[in-house]
């Protein structure tokens, strides 16, 4: 076959006749110098003119990169901020763990408020249970006799009370085993059924059961009038704390000076002890809300419970008194 005659392609140098008066066109040599130079010299120094002010440019887009390696390393902090600062969304149903209430999403405070209660109301229900059963016991004459025999005995009683108090604030405040947080619940409970043998045994045989009821009623007239007035109030009774030391440091004073001295303690006490008592519910319903963490509602059980226990202690007190 015959192939067909293309016209040839003109050579570098451009020698072909179809531009004959373009004689300077083949001395633009330098231009592909340049485009030689180029790869390797990105600051384009060769070019003059504009290409001079398309030297910054490259610079800055050296430094854009940098300034996109900072914000993967933001990125990176961003998600050790986000249970801190709580910026990140939150999801239904989510529960924070290990954090203080007044700063966890209102899903982890509504259930921590729940436990606690819950267990209070658990510590109350065991503590009703085992004062029944005592009372019920053959030996309760005697054992009560022994626990108030002298100011001796029942100062021993009352250090023992203090030191398990102590030694059970502890175990439930541990944040690292529920088991030994229960365990400090539940020793609590059962020596505050212990202390109380002779009071109510005292009130029902000589003074009559209808004053131990209506003191339980009292007192927890009082505590639900004062939680409902914290949490509809939301006010903060933090700063108590140190009034309410020293006048508990006051409390033990005396009761040691009577037990040393054996002076009586009558209703003015009586009366202060309640008073007492009521700031230390209001203290510890505001800790509840705004101190405690989410895992720490065996401890807020605890120390409600306390102080429940205490106003109980004085109501039933004076009115045994008045009896």
């Amino acid at each position: 076959m015959n192939q067909p005659n293309y016209p040839q392609q003109p050579q570098p140098g451009y020698p072909s006749p179809n531009y004959p008066q373009q004689q300077g066109y083949p001395q633009q040599q330098g231009y592909p110098q340049q485009q030689q130079g180029y790869p390797q010299q990105q600051g384009y120094p060769q070019q003059q003119g504009y290409p001079q002010q398309q030297q910054g440019y490259p610079q800055q887009q050296q430094g854009y990169p940098q300034q996109q390696q900072g914000y993967p390393q933001q990125q990176q902090g961003y998600p050790q901020q986000q249970p801190a600062s709580m910026s990140a969304p939150r999801f239904a149903g989510a529960v924070d763990e290990d954090m203080i209430a007044a700063q966890a999403s209102p899903q982890a405070r509504a259930r921590f408020i729940e436990r606690t209660y819950l267990h209070l109301a658990g510590a109350i229900a065991v503590f009703v249970i085992l004062s029944t059963v005592l009372q019920m016991m053959p030996f309760i004459g005697v054992l009560t006799q022994s626990m108030i025999a002298s100011r001796a005995s029942w100062g021993v009683v009352l250090l023992a009370f203090v030191a398990v108090s102590w030694v059970a604030d502890r175990w439930a405040s541990n944040a690292t085993s529920i088991g030994t947080q229960y365990m400090g619940l539940i020793i609590y409970t059962i020596a505050e059924s212990l202390i109380f043998v002779p009071m109510i045994y005292i009130a029902r045989t000589f003074v009559g059961g209808d004053v131990i009821i209506t003191a339980a009623v009292t007192t927890m007239a009082m505590f639900a009038a004062m939680t409902a007035y914290v949490f509809i109030s939301k006010k903060d009774f933090s700063f108590m704390r140190g009034t309410l030391s020293v006048a508990a440091t006051a409390a033990v004073g005396l009761v040691a000076s009577s037990l040393i001295f054996g002076f009586q303690l009558g209703t003015v006490f009586s009366v202060g002890m309640i008073v007492l008592a009521s700031g230390y519910i209001l203290f510890y319903t505001s800790n509840v809300l705004r101190t405690y963490r989410t895992t720490q509602h065996v401890a807020a059980a605890l120390a409600l419970f306390s102080a429940v226990a205490l106003l109980f202690w004085y109501v039933l007190r004076l009115l045994m008194s008045k009896r």
